[in-house]
């Protein structure tokens, strides 16, 4: 069997080109879903001029869109970090804002003290409070 070692790069080389095209397409697809600003039309638009012209399709999205999909990622993430945060709140059975029992007030105590809004002293007076009352 002869296949030089050069020909096996070059294998090597057009099979990830394949796929980070695969996944590029993917990611552009998923994108235009996502975009809760477009309307229906838009979306069909571009999901046809992507599909039936998949590099210049692809291209003219990233120049077009390219900044706004970094964008609509990460709002996308911050929602979702969200949604977890109020989901573990009333798992706990914590509201949003007020933070119940002991242990709670002496770590926002301590949170306060370490940010340096609170000295020592006031740490210490406060703490008192707290496990007395």
């Amino acid at each position: 069997m002869d296949y030089p070692l050069l020909n096996a790069f070059l294998t090597i080389m057009w099979v990830f080109l394949w796929v980070m095209w695969f996944m590029l397409l993917f990611r552009i697809i998923g994108d235009i879903f996502r975009d809760d600003s477009m309307n229906g039309w838009g979306k069909a638009g571009w999901c046809v001029f992507v599909v039936a012209l998949p590099f210049l399709g692809c291209f003219v999205y990233l120049i077009a869109r390219g900044k706004g999909m970094g964008e609509r990622q990460v709002r996308a993430a911050r929602r979702s970090e969200q949604e977890f945060r109020t989901y573990v709140r009333e798992a706990a059975g914590t509201s949003e804002g007020a933070p119940t029992g002991h242990v709670d007030e002496l770590s926002r105590l301590a949170e306060l003290k370490s940010h340096g809004d609170i000295t020592a002293g006031e740490y210490e007076r406060a703490k008192e409070k707290v496990l007395a009352g």
